[in-house]
């Protein structure tokens, strides 16, 4: 290099300058927005996806000189933050030169329970009529409201039962934001007797016995897996040092809504238990990842959070709130703390397990939002407030989030033996002129069964021999108006745009399997060949399940495809 006496001037023996450092400059402007959006918050790398929301929710979308200015306060490359604000649905990354979106988003559901109440139509009506210069209409995955389908999102104000004139009728009011429901305040639940019981396990409680409970009681993980959830607390507690406990509240499986049926309703039940287990396994900090389809949830915690801390019951910033960014496979416990950690939601290769490397590489106790709704009740009820209930020999209460076609679709509190038979009477029954036909018994990654098998109980371990399984206990109900075939390409499409993608058995196998099923007839030995590789080439549950609606689809309706 030669010196040159210029400020700011760098010169290269050919005699070229450069009057700044090669990469996009950090424009003044945008770095003030993102230090006045930033405050005195610690600069911390995993706190990276809380900053992207607060760019976000300013200016609607995040312009590659946010990006930049991000980069300069936490130190890191712009590659990074990129890739980070890219991978989650709910960023709008512009590039310079590209066109910021409207002001306002509209995001129609496209689930199978919305698809099946009009929700393609609905789009449809709301593209045509709406400018789009100033509103944009896009397709989104399940948010959680199957109940009252089809469901629209008007900015973070959710519009049940949706039609053009509601959509019309919301914009004009302005209404774009969360309307959070009445809910159980910290007061009331303290006058129920609440946080008695975590109070007298602080002071002289034995973690063991807790787990003994939990182990009699038969609780087990109720957000799909289904492991025994006391066996859980030993495994953290084995590894010496700093642990930490994770509330996966990132409910993203289509036809499921329990946890924010009981988070918009007792949110101290949910976080008394998330308090017992962090005392358990000595957690220094507790993690709730929520996801960002559940914004009247969000805010009902971070009220609530403040309230725990101002009666003292925890020291402030022990709870750390999360919030998701639209990735259904953060739902997986490892790619939920992967996005904890202010990264892309990707699956981890395990062993090693999260109980034995979690967030930040240390000992990580994970428990579902209802699972830890029941610990607080085994702990101040006793293990027979689930283990007395028992129905086709099973034990225990399920909570069944049931929507499609009946009568009244709703959360419902049924023995853990209840059969699809039993569901649907507590719904009411089918909708008038509709006949039960099939039915999803856990999600999309559950597939379908057919209507003739009616009396098995919706339990862990007993769908097991027909293919298929529980899961989260979602159940959407098909009637004789509906196609199977339709019903399994929805799932499928949904997979594929849920792919984290870093799997090619995933990524290319939903892609490959939903052209297939869009053809008028399935090859069915081709169908069977990629769903076996997916099965078992792929790295975690999304890939490995997503070929469960194709075989069954092909096993009991071989008439539609």
């Amino acid at each position: 290099m030669v010196v040159d006496n210029r400020a700011g001037v760098w010169k290269s023996g050919k005699g070229k300058g450069r009057h700044t450092p090669k990469g996009r400059q950090l424009d003044d402007q945008a770095h003030q927005d993102v230090l006045d959006l930033l405050g005195d918050r610690p600069r911390r790398r995993d706190l990276l996806i809380e900053f992207l929301h607060l760019v976000q929710d300013k200016f609607g979308h995040i312009s590659a000189a946010h990006i930049r200015a991000l980069a300069e306060e936490l130190r890191t490359g712009q590659a990074e933050v990129f890739e980070v604000a890219s991978f989650y649905a709910h960023f709008d990354v512009v590039r310079e030169g590209e066109a910021v979106p409207p002001a306002l988003t509209i995001r129609v559901c496209d689930s199978l329970s919305c698809e099946m109440a009009g929700s393609e139509a609905l789009q449809k009506a709301l593209e045509d009529g709406l400018d789009a210069s100033e509103v944009r209409v896009i397709r989104a995955p399940c948010m959680g409201r199957c109940d009252t389908a089809p469901v629209l999102e008007i900015g973070h104000n959710h519009i049940d039962h949706a039609t053009p004139e509601l959509v019309n009728k919301a914009i004009a009011a302005g209404d774009t934001h969360a309307h959070v429901p009445d809910y159980e305040t910290l007061s009331a639940y303290v006058a129920d007797g609440g946080y008695a019981e975590l109070k007298s396990l602080r002071a002289n409680g034995d973690w063991e016995a807790i787990q003994a409970n939990l182990k009699e009681a038969g609780l087990r993980g109720l957000g799909g897996a289904g492991f025994p959830s006391g066996m859980k607390w030993g495994f953290v507690r084995a590894n010496a040092g700093t642990r930490y406990l994770a509330v996966n509240g990132d409910e993203g499986e289509p036809g499921t809504f329990k946890d924010r049926y009981y988070l918009e309703r007792t949110p101290h039940l949910m976080l008394e238990g998330m308090l017992i287990a962090a005392w358990a396994v000595e957690a220094e900090t507790c993690f709730i990842y929520m996801r960002d389809e559940y914004p009247a949830v969000l805010e009902i915690l971070a009220l609530e959070i403040k309230a725990l801390e101002d009666a003292g019951l925890v020291e402030p910033g022990y709870i750390e709130l999360r919030r998701g960014a639209g990735a259904y496979i953060c739902g997986e416990e490892s790619a939920m703390i992967e996005s904890i950690e202010g990264k892309r939601g990707m699956p981890r290769h395990r062993p090693p397990f999260v109980a034995q490397v979690g967030i930040f590489n240390k000992p990580t106790l994970v428990h579902n939002v209802e699972t830890l709704l029941w610990v607080a009740r085994i702990c101040r009820e006793g293990a027979s407030v689930l283990n007395s209930v028992e129905k086709n020999g099973r034990k225990g209460l399920r909570s069944y989030s049931v929507s499609g076609r009946v009568a009244k679709p709703g959360v419902h509190l049924l023995p853990a033996g209840s059969t699809i038979t039993d569901i649907i009477e507590a719904c009411g029954g089918m909708l008038e002129g509709h006949s039960f036909k099939a039915y999803q018994p856990g999600g999309p990654s559950s597939g379908l069964l057919p209507a003739h098998i009616h009396d098995v109980p919706l339990d862990f371990d007993t769908l097991q021999p027909l293919g298929t399984f529980i899961g989260s206990a979602a159940v959407v109900v098909l009637s004789d108006k509906d196609s199977a075939k339709e019903a399994a390409i929805n799932m499928l499409r949904f997979f594929e745009d849920e792919s984290c993608g870093q799997c090619t058995p995933c990524r290319v196998g939903c892609e490959k399997a939903v052209k297939l099923m869009e053809k008028d007839t399935w090859d069915q030995g081709l169908l069977e060949e990629l769903a076996t590789a997916m099965g078992d080439a792929s790295i975690c549950g999304l890939g490995q399940a997503a070929p469960n609606p194709i075989r069954l689809t092909i096993k009991h309706f071989a008439d539609e495809i």
